[in-house]
């Protein structure tokens, strides 16, 4: 898989794309993450990319020339299957959507900057456009490395053991049961006997069980998209 991501302020983005899981799986040739400053394709010799709203109001704007430049150079060199612009007004981005997207070959990411991108850019380049949550964060560089963190991680081969996602919050319906470690007994708290039992079967009802539990405190709207079977078995219904 290939990611270009543009970027008003890449160093943002660098340090956090070379490191743990992001890092290895560059190194290792699974995924290819390539930055690109969108001041390069500025609109003069300063590198300036935004401007001042039409109609008036508070903040900037980044201008139409420097990110068709950018994308449209991307788009020539090979073909990509989504360019996707980092938003709050976006779809909100789900598991189910990261599973979507890990099969892709080539992304665009955009994150954008400032008072939001020229609407020309969203109507014309963008294919998909994605949310982390119900707020308003300085840009979208922060929103990208959590969607590139959430992909590459579900791709063949970067994680040692891959069944540990497939366990994941969200990936059955419901939100993931507790983990314990050694030590047994630590200060008087105890790890759940069930756990040390080796009765395979029992455990996982146990854990069906807890993160049944905690979902429907914590998220009973997840539950509306499972269909719960009595021994504990999980199917999506959409």
């Amino acid at each position: 898989m290939r990611i270009d991501v543009i970027s008003a302020v890449p160093q943002i983005l660098r340090p956090v794309l070379r490191q743990s899981i992001l890092g290895r799986a560059q190194r290792k040739g699974i995924v290819r993450i390539v930055v690109h400053d969108l001041h390069h394709y500025g609109v003069d010799r300063h590198g300036h990319i935004d401007d001042a709203p039409y109609g008036g109001g508070a903040g900037m704007v980044i201008r139409c020339e420097p990110v068709f430049a950018c994308i449209e150079k991307l788009q020539a060199e090979r073909h990509y299957d989504e360019v996707i612009y980092m938003t709050a007004d976006g779809e909100r981005l789900t598991q189910s959507l990261v599973n979507q997207l890990t099969l892709c070959r080539n992304l665009i990411i955009l994150a954008g900057h400032y008072k939001g991108v020229d609407q020309r850019i969203r109507d014309v380049l963008v294919t998909r456009e994605i949310s982390i949550g119900d707020y308003v964060l300085t840009g979208g560089e922060l929103p990208a490395l959590v969607l590139i963190d959430a992909i590459v991680r579900l791709l063949p081969g970067v994680l040692n053991d891959p069944e540990s996602a497939l366990e994941d919050s969200f990936q059955a319906g419901l939100l993931e049961p507790p983990v314990y470690t050694r030590p047994a007994d630590f200060r008087g708290y105890k790890v759940p006997e069930v756990l040390l039992s080796g009765n395979h079967e029992a455990i996982r009802q146990w854990r069906y069980e807890q993160a049944l539990r905690k979902t429907r405190e914590r998220r009973p709207d997840l539950l509306a998209d499972v269909e719960l079977e009595p021994k504990g078995a999980v199917q999506q219904t959409r």
